[in-house]
């Protein structure tokens, strides 16, 4: 069976070869037999890459430790559920996982562009299939699931006890959505410039095949710093890990290129500035999966290190130098239609909002990579840290946060002193009510009350955007306020649907704020004593200890008190992977949450006198990040949905051009 697998992957490689160069020769020529032959080949290759995936799938939950992947990935014990989210723990296996991901958003975008096949949409074609060559590839001959070990082993190593938790399941096929799903705008893109079609068209094409991976980026993230957050047992959510930051990166240029193209779309403007930004957006979704696999860096995210390193860097090189290639022969074919007039205008603040996250980013890949260059350069490695991240991300991040608010009160070319004065009154007012709050709720920290300020402001700026359009549409329509609302919401999916992404963020930036009122203890315990943090008593109760097929669990019992009032009980707990030989260890976080504050309580084992050590946190407003991400959830669903005159616009058909 295993060489089924093999076959798959190899037969792949052929199927995708001849979709790039059917493709290229579509594109040239014209030839409508040509297209439909590239697209039978890409679905072929969808259809044998998917085989490949659901095979080895199998071979984990057959236990075939026959397969040197199965065998260290997997074990007897090890439940079923994680019997098929091992398949992607190791370094084969998410490649595998990658390379499916991306035959899959080849299939669909090439069966989207059947409606207007062309020559943009042949040489897209060829992008995807060259890159999923590449993949198949590395797959094949460097990183191969399917290798035997030439013996059936009597059980596997296990998997990776960090990795067994339900986050583990949806986390990595969430962030590989992101990282591949970036293909389309970005092979649409250079197919733009190959076709000398450099107009708004592949914009339009690859709207929504934007949005989708930027927010199952952006969902991976957060999905990842949850799963930090119970199993790590360091107290927080993100630590600036730099395969933490790998992933930020294209994140933060994919969301300045969201912004960005809105301007193209309006103005004709910003044309090479865009195709920039959507180069190196991929580049670095490219760069983020070579840092994960090329042991450069240490982290607990990170895998092995491997061969594969050089690689990706020679792939990364031919990105770069080919897309830099293209785009600069075609820079005179990408001049702007209109003229940039005022920075006080809407153009002016999505100017600012890309050069805000375009900072960020180099500030985060400065951090990322200076210890990488620190060692090469004087043999030493110099530790970045959170601190530098935190103190110059959280000035950017502030301003990021106001031009959220700022930029859908400005006007597109200029906007007058009576607009301004207008339009910002209301939430500037209710912004500086909000700092006030949280001023005489306690809050010193100044850019805590910065940050509630501006929570406010821009709250104020989203409910005056609703409610002036409402309003309008009401005394047009003679609808009811409400109805008015959602009929306004409905037929303008895009524009609110992106407001109610803005408000998001916005209780996202009012949860991250409460970090900055963090509070911890350690504390050792024998039965009885008790501990005190804030308005919080904990009793230590005891302890059990239980055995399954995979751990010993060791669980503790603390009785949280306030005053006199007995709140609950928390259960922190530690596993122990007792059949493995490092007798490896792993946390079992207690969290009693609240929308105000979580207490957050760890298990760190016994000291020599036999007392219990704990770990108290007291960590404010958790709560609003989790709710954060359910908003934004939301409004991205509302502003991707299709309305009826895109599907008009977008269902005519594109001839080729008559074959010279």
């Amino acid at each position: 069976m295993a060489e089924i697998g093999n076959f798959l992957i190899w037969f792949s490689v052929v199927t995708s070869l001849y979709a790039a160069v059917s493709g290229a020769l579509a594109g040239r020529t014209g030839r409508l037999n040509l297209t439909l032959s590239t697209e039978r080949a890409v679905a072929a290759t969808f259809l044998m890459v998917l085989a490949a995936f659901g095979l080895l799938e199998s071979f984990f939950l057959t236990d075939r430790f026959d397969l040197h992947y199965v065998a260290g990935h997997s074990s007897r014990d090890l439940p079923m559920p994680y019997k098929f989210t091992a398949v992607w723990s190791g370094m084969e296996g998410s490649l595998l996982l990658w390379a499916f991901i991306l035959a899959g958003f080849n299939f669909f975008a090439t069966r989207n562009a059947r409606g207007f096949r062309g020559p943009l949409a042949s040489y897209a074609t060829v992008v995807m299939s060259l890159t999923q060559v590449f993949f198949l590839v590395l797959i094949g001959y460097y990183e191969n699931p399917f290798r035997e070990l030439g013996f059936t082993a009597a059980d596997g190593q296990g998997m990776n006890p960090l990795l067994v938790h339900p986050a583990m399941a949806i986390h990595p096929p969430m962030l590989y959505l992101g990282y591949v799903g970036f293909i389309v705008p970005y092979a649409f893109a250079m197919a733009a410039l190959l076709s000398r079609q450099v107009d708004e068209e592949w914009i339009r094409t690859t709207r929504r095949w934007t949005i989708w991976p930027w927010f199952f980026l952006g969902t991976g993230q957060l999905l990842g710093g949850n799963w930090a957050y119970v199993v790590l047992g360091w107290g927080g959510y993100w630590g600036w890990d730099p395969v933490e930051n790998a992933a930020l990166l294209p994140w933060l240029t994919g969301t300045a290129f969201l912004h960005s193209v809105m301007i193209q779309e309006k103005k004709g403007m910003l044309k090479v500035w865009n195709m920039a930004l959507i180069i190196l957006t991929f580049t670095l979704c490219i760069y983020g999966t070579f840092l994960t696999r090329s042991g450069l860096v240490s982290s607990v995210h990170a895998f092995a290190q491997s061969p594969i390193g050089n690689v990706f860097l020679y792939f990364l090189a031919v990105i770069v130098v080919f897309s830099a290639g293209i785009l600069w022969r075609r820079r005179a074919l990408l001049e702007s239609r209109n003229e940039y007039e005022s920075p006080v205008s809407r153009e002016g603040g999505f100017l600012l909002n890309n050069l805000l996250f375009l900072t960020a980013a180099f500030a985060v890949f400065w951090g990322v990579m200076f210890p990488v260059l620190s060692e090469a350069v004087t043999g030493s490695k110099v530790t970045v840290g959170p601190p530098f991240f935190s103190t110059v991300m959280t000035p950017i991040g502030l301003l990021l946060l106001l031009l959220t608010g700022v930029g859908p009160l400005l006007a597109w070319r200029k906007t007058s002193a009576r607009s301004l004065k207008k339009h910002f009154a209301g939430p500037g007012v209710f912004g500086l009510i909000c700092g006030a709050a949280a001023f005489a709720l306690g809050a010193r920290e100044l850019y805590a009350l910065i940050s509630f300020t501006l929570c406010g402001f821009v709250t104020g700026a989203i409910a005056s955007e609703f409610h002036r359009g409402a309003k309008a549409r009401g005394s047009s329509s003679k609808e009811p306020y409400l109805k008015a609302l959602w009929s306004l919401t409905v037929r303008n999916r895009r524009r609110y649907g992106g407001y109610i992404v803005h408000f998001g963020v916005v209780l996202l930036f009012f949860g991250f704020t409460g970090n900055a009122f963090n509070r911890e203890i350690e504390a050792g315990l024998k039965h009885g004593e008790s501990a005190t943090l804030g308005k919080y008593r904990l009793v230590y109760e005891g302890s059990s200890q239980t055995r399954n097929p995979l751990t010993i669990v060791i669980q503790t019992q603390l009785g949280v008190y306030q005053g006199d009032e007995r709140l609950g009980t928390m259960w922190p707990e530690q596993h122990v992977y007792y059949k493995r030989k490092d007798q490896q260890r792993t946390t079992e976080v207690a969290v009693r949450s609240s929308l105000r504050e979580d207490l957050y309580v760890l298990y760190e084992g016994r000291d020599p006198d036999g007392a219990a050590l704990f770990r108290i946190y007291i960590n404010p407003l958790v709560m609003w990040v989790w709710i954060g991400a359910w908003v934004l959830t939301l409004g991205t669903v509302i502003a991707i949905l299709p309305d009826r005159r895109e599907r008009h616009r977008r269902g005519r058909t594109v001839r080729f051009p008559a074959a010279s």
